[in-house]
Order: structure tokens, then sequence, then C-alpha cells
């Protein structure tokens, strides 16, 4: 499972306007809405189920979100570089401002588990998590994303 799988340019927001946990992942919800083809109002009620389970935001500024959807056939990733972060109930108390959102279908089981893993692996990464933040450019973020999980795998 590599990064690359999840992502396409465009589902890499560089510039997330969001002034709280629910505007953003609203938003995230409509533009994974726009890539997987699923109503919007769907995949925000999942997001808001899993979060009411537990926050997550990872700490250090990082948050994934994530569920899983039966009208899904494959995973779907969606990366959101925030403006300005924002509160997002983190475990470390910190505020958010890179969000990787995860969608899974039903049936993904492991690999949905995989896939989690591989985010975090790569977002645990400080001088990744530096760079990401640097630069507001869609392409030079999906480059990072999917060349830092690259080098990572090697």
């Amino acid at each position: 499972m590599e990064i690359s799988d999840l992502l396409t340019t465009e589902s890499v927001v560089a510039s997330l306007r969001a002034t709280s946990k629910k505007q953003a992942l609203q938003d995230l919800a409509k533009r994974a809405s726009d890539i997987t083809g699923l109503h919007e109002r769907a995949i925000f009620d999942v997001l808001m189920e899993r979060e009411r389970l537990g926050t997550t935001g990872v700490g250090n500024g990082i948050a994934i979100p994530h569920g899983k959807l039966a009208q899904l056939e494959k995973l779907y990733g969606l990366f959101a570089r925030l403006e300005k972060p924002i509160d997002f109930d983190a475990i470390d108390e910190q505020p958010v401002d890179l969000i990787f959102l995860l969608l899974a279908p039903e049936s993904a089981g492991a690999d949905h588990l995989k896939a989690l893993a591989r985010i975090s692996r790569l977002l645990r990464d400080k001088a990744v998590c530096e760079k990401l933040r640097g630069t507001d450019d869609g392409e030079a973020l999906f480059a990072l994303l999917t060349e830092s999980a690259a080098t990572q795998a090697a």
C-alpha cells in the first residue's frame, strides 16, 4: 500500500480555509464526494460518527479522519493543508493544520489498517511535515507525499 495508491493531484488541497473541525470535515466530505462519486452527506456522516468514537487528531498538528462506506470499491485518500490551524480535539490539545482523510470500502479489512499505518508513518516524520507546512502548491504537496512515502518504503 503506497500513498500514491490513495492520492491523485486532484485529492490534494493546498490551502483549506476552515475555522472549525466540523467545517473542515464538511469541506473535505464535499471534495471527497467529487472524487468518489458518493453523496457528500454520507461521507460527512461516517466521518462524524468516527469522531464521536474518539478524535482522529493524532497530535503534532496532524489529523487522520477516516471511515468505511459500503458503496466504495477502493480506498481513497484526500490531503489538506489548512491555511490556519484549527482546534480538532487532538490528543495533545494542539491545533491541527495537516489533515489526511482516508475512506475505505466496508470490506477493506486489513487494507484499511495498512493504509492508516502507512499514512501515520509518513506523517510522524517531522522533516516531511515541515516540508508540507512550507509549501502551498498542490503539486509540490502531492510530490512530497508520494516521494517521501516511496523513499521510506525503500
